[in-house]
C-alpha cells in the first residue's frame, strides 16, 4: 500500500497532473476514450481550472507523487464553459487534421444526425442555480482503494461551505457504474435523463450522460 497524501494543488504539481490525464486516457474505463488525445483533453478538463480556479483543486500523492487530483469550479457563470473549452482545445490542437479525432468527430456528427431523426435526447450543459458548483476527479489506480477520493471529496465540500454555495453537479457517463456508487456514496443522487453522448463508444454501445446533484 503506497503513502497516501491528499492536500491542497500546488503550482509545482501542474506537469505530473497533466500526466495523470495522460495515464487516464488510456485506461479504457467508460468515458475514458473520448477522441484519444490526452493534451487537449487536459486543456478541457484539468489546466483551465489550474489557470482559473487553483483554491479549488486538490492532489492525491502516492509516495509523494501526485497520482490524482479534484478540480472544482464553484459558480459555472464565472468559468468558461465546457463547449468553449472544447472548441478551443480543437482548434489549439488542429484535431480535425489528426485521424483519431477525426474519427470521433465524424461519428459524434452521425450520432447527432440520428438522434435528431429519431427525437432521442443528446447530452450538452448543465445550467441550474440550485447547483451552480461542478467538479473532475481523476484518480490513478495507485491511489484507489485508500480513502484519497473520499477526502477529496471532504476538501471540495469544505471549499464550498467557505464561498456559500449552495450546491455542486457533476456530469458521469451512465455507463460507468463504478463511478457512480463512489459519487452516491458522497450524498450525490442522479438527476434527470441520461441522454446520448455522440461518438462515445463502450463495449461497441453508444454511451450516455448521468447527471449527478448534492446539496451543500
Amino acid at each position: 500500500m503506497p503513502e497516501i497524501e491528499v492536500r491542497p494543488y500546488d503550482v509545482a504539481d501542474r506537469a505530473e497532473l497533466v500526466d495523470v490525464v495522460f495515464q487516464a486516457a488510456a485506461e479504457g474505463a467508460p468515458g475514458s476514450e473520448v477522441w484519444g488525445h490526452s493534451a487537449s483533453l487536459a486543456e478541457i478538463y484539468l489546466t483551465p481550472y489550474l489557470d482559473l480556479e487553483p483554491a479549488s483543486t486538490f492532489v492525491v500523492l502516492a509516495n509523494g507523487r501526485p497520482a490524482g487530483y479534484l478540480a472544482g469550479c464553484v459558480d459555472d457563470a464565472s468559468f468558461p464553459s465546457e463547449e468553449a473549452r472544447t472548441k478551443a482545445a480543437i482548434r489549439k490542437y488542429g484535431l480535425w487534421r489528426r485521424s483519431g479525432p477525426r474519427r470521433f468527430f465524424l461519428r459524434a456528427a452521425y450520432d447527432s444526425a440520428v438522434c435528431r431523426v429519431r427525437r432521442v435526447p443528446v447530452a450538452g450543459g448543465f445550467h441550474d442555480p440550485r447547483w451552480p458548483s461542478h467538479l473532475h476527479i481523476d484518480l490513478m489506480p495507485a491511489a484507489r482503494g485508500t480513502g484519497a477520493a473520499a477526502r477529496l471529496m471532504e476538501l471540495w465540500f469544505e471549499r464550498l461551505r467557505e464561498v456559500g454555495s449552495p450546491g455542486c453537479y457533476l456530469q458521469t457517463s451512465y455507463e460507468n457504474s463504478r463511478a457512480i456508487a463512489f459519487f452516491e456514496r458522497a450524498g450525490f443522487r442522479r438527476y434527470g435523463d441520461t441522454p446520448v453522448v455522440p461518438g462515445s463508444r463502450f463495449e461497441g454501445g453508444r454511451m450516455h450522460e448521468q447527471a449527478m446533484v448534492r446539496e451543500v
